[in-house]
C-alpha cells in the first residue's frame, strides 16, 4: 500500500537530535514544542483509526517509563536484539521494511492511518533514503547543545522546503530562552 511516510524529528543547528539518550536541551524542557510532537504524532486523519509511532528500540527506551507506550499511537518498536516486544509496546520488527509490511497486515491494516517515524538516527537515515514518498517535520532549534546523535543531512536535490502546512506553527517560536522554528520538508517525486 502506498502511504506518506511523516518523520518528526527537532535538531539543534548541528543536526544534533540526542546526548546521552536525551534531547540535547533536556534540562530545559520545550513544553509547546512536545504539545506538537504529540498533536501532530496523536490526530489521525481518519476518524475511528490510529496514527502509528515507529521507532528504534534506543528511543523506546529513551522514552521515560511512565510515558510509554505514547498514548493513543500504535507503538512499533524496531529491534533485531529483542525476541518479543517491550514492555508497553504494541508490536516489535526486525527492522523498518517489516514495520512497514506490519502495517498492511489484517490486524492493522483497518486500524491504521498515518505513519510517523521518531527515531533514532538510523531509522531516519532509512526513511530518508527510502523511495516512499516522504515529509520531514524538523524542529530546527536555533541553539547549539551537546550531542552525540545526529539526523543525517537533508538533501536539497531529495527533500524540498514547503512554504507552510496546515497545523504547523509559522515564524520563530520562543520557549525557556530558547529559540526554534518548525520547517516541513516533503520528498520531491521524480
Amino acid at each position: 500500500m502506498s502511504r506518506i511516510l511523516n518523520s518528526i524529528v527537532a535538531v539543534c543547528p548541528d543536526m544534533g537530535i540526542g546526548n546521552k539518550g536525551q534531547l540535547p536541551w533536556h534540562s530545559k524542557r520545550l513544553n509547546n514544542e512536545l504539545r506538537y510532537f504529540q498533536r501532530m504524532t496523536m490526530t489521525p486523519s481518519i476518524e475511528g483509526r490510529q496514527n502509528v509511532v515507529i521507532m528504534g528500540r534506543s528511543t523506546w527506551f529513551s522514552i521515560p517509563a511512565q510515558n510509554r507506550p505514547l498514548k493513543n499511537r500504535i507503538n512499533i518498536v524496531l529491534s533485531r536484539q529483542l525476541k518479543e516486544p517491550p514492555e508497553g509496546a504494541h508490536h516489535l520488527a526486525p527492522d523498518f521494511s517489516s514495520a512497514l509490511r506490519l502495517l498492511d497486515t489484517a490486524d492493522l491494516a483497518e486500524q491504521v492511518d498515518q505513519v510517523w517515524i521518531i527515531g533514532g538516527s538510523s531509522v531516519f537515515k532509512e526513511v530518508m533514503e527510502a523511495q516512499d514518498q516522504r515529509r520531514l517535520f524538523v524542529t530546527q532549534v536555533l541553539q547549539q547543545f551537546d550531542c552525540d546523535t545526529f539526523l543525517p543531512p537533508i538533501n536539497p536535490s531529495i527533500f524540498r522546503l514547503l512554504p507552510g502546512f496546515p497545523g504547523v506553527p509559522e515564524g520563530i517560536q520562543e520557549e525557556n530562552g530558547i529559540l526554534y522554528k518548525y520547517e516541513v520538508y516533503e520528498s520531491i517525486q521524480t
